[in-house]
């Protein structure tokens, strides 16, 4: 037997209440299907159809949410990189994240991109400009797509290979000290050529 509604919707953005509802399904660990959020919501099984064509609309908007959320971590309190050290916190936000919010992560980035939904579309080049920019503000004339992509491709790896438990640490201290000296390495040997 499930929970009785912790919120039930009324009267204001029935959407933001649906996504926000499925989110924390998603991050309590829970299966959730459209029906399990609209009862969640205390709405009709049928009214999150007027936002959602179905569950995976709602996973992209989850998704979209994350990529938001993603972007806010790696911007909060953190100028703009100017230096491969400040570049360097950046992966290690990205990590952290991931450590964080392992479900949402994996929502994210776990299925194919949904390329007709524009607001998901949106938020994840808001997330690849800002790396793009960010490496573009440490490696000035380099080609900052290729740069920036590698980096990901580096930090992504990495969040997934602690995610997996194929690398371990003893601390968030530990790991962020690792996933630091990593793209250290890598972008300090890279800029040496």
């Amino acid at each position: 037997m499930s929970e009785p509604a912790k919120s039930s919707y009324h009267h204001g953005d029935l959407r933001a209440t649906l996504i926000s509802i499925a989110m924390e399904m998603l991050e309590r660990g829970e299966t959730f299907s459209i029906r399990a959020v609209a009862r969640e919501a205390g709405v009709s099984a049928t009214a999150p159809y007027r936002h959602f064509s179905g569950r995976e609309a709602l996973e992209s908007a989850l998704a979209a949410e994350g990529l938001r959320n993603l972007k806010a971590d790696l911007t909060r309190d953190r100028p703009q990189p100017s230096s491969l050290e400040e570049l360097a916190d950046f992966g290690v936000a990205y990590v952290e994240f991931a450590l964080r919010r392992p479900a949402l992560f994996r929502l994210m980035f776990g299925n194919e991109c949904n390329i007709h939904d524009e607001e998901r579309v949106r938020a994840a080049a808001e997330v690849h400009e800002l790396l793009a920019t960010a490496i573009a503000g440490v490696f000035p004339g380099s080609d900052p797509l290729n740069l920036a992509l590698g980096g990901w491709g580096l930090v992504h790896g990495l969040a997934f290979l602690y995610l997996d438990r194929k690398l371990t640490a003893p601390s968030i201290e530990k790991v962020a000290a690792q996933v630091r000296a990593s793209l250290l390495a890598v972008f300090s040997t890279g800029s040496q050529h």
